[in-house]
């Protein structure tokens, strides 16, 4: 596995959380994609968060999902206990989060860490030049049509065999 593409968009006004920098997505092998990375500065340095959702559970009145953190529900409006959220052992702090995508290893994590943190770096030089344009959203489409007359979109150069070249007719 290749990471052969890094995307970076910095955060320009950092007034309501100071710690985040930019986001990022990495591209692995030209053929798969992980978005909305976040790199940090924490007290060591920088360090990349991998894409997460926040968790939720039911309201015991309605059955309407909502944030572990909220205090009442957001369809009832019922109060909600606090203390509902799973608690870690180690640090007792509630776990608000679960990830999305993250490395299985050490290994990876630090391959995906070293890469996106150099470009942001390469990203902030770039950002100092005049007429810095941020490309982070760019992204080129191409539109094909797939089976059952189905339009699919796919990244422009990676194209998708036609029905013919797969045998469909």
């Amino acid at each position: 596995m290749v990471i052969t593409e890094v995307r970076i968009k910095l955060v320009e006004e950092k007034d309501n959380n100071e710690r985040l920098h930019a986001f990022c997505s990495v591209t692995f092998d030209n053929a798969f994609v992980v978005r909305d990375l976040k790199i940090i500065e924490g007290t060591k340095g920088y360090f990349v968060a991998m894409p997460s959702r926040k968790l939720t559970d039911r309201c015991p009145g309605c059955g309407g999902k909502n944030h572990l953190r909220s205090r009442f529900c957001g369809c009832c409006g019922l109060k909600l206990d606090e203390h509902r959220a799973l608690r870690h052992s180690v640090d007792g702090r509630a776990k608000l989060h679960a990830d999305i995508a993250h490395p299985i290893n050490s290994a990876c994590r630090e391959m995906i860490q070293s890469a996106v943190i150099s470009a942001y770096h390469l990203e902030q030089e770039k950002a100092k030049l005049p007429g810095y344009i941020c490309t982070y959203d760019d992204v080129d489409f191409d539109e094909y049509r797939g089976h059952a007359g189905q339009t699919y979109r796919t990244d422009a150069g990676h194209r998708r065999p036609t029905d013919s070249e797969v045998g469909v007719h």
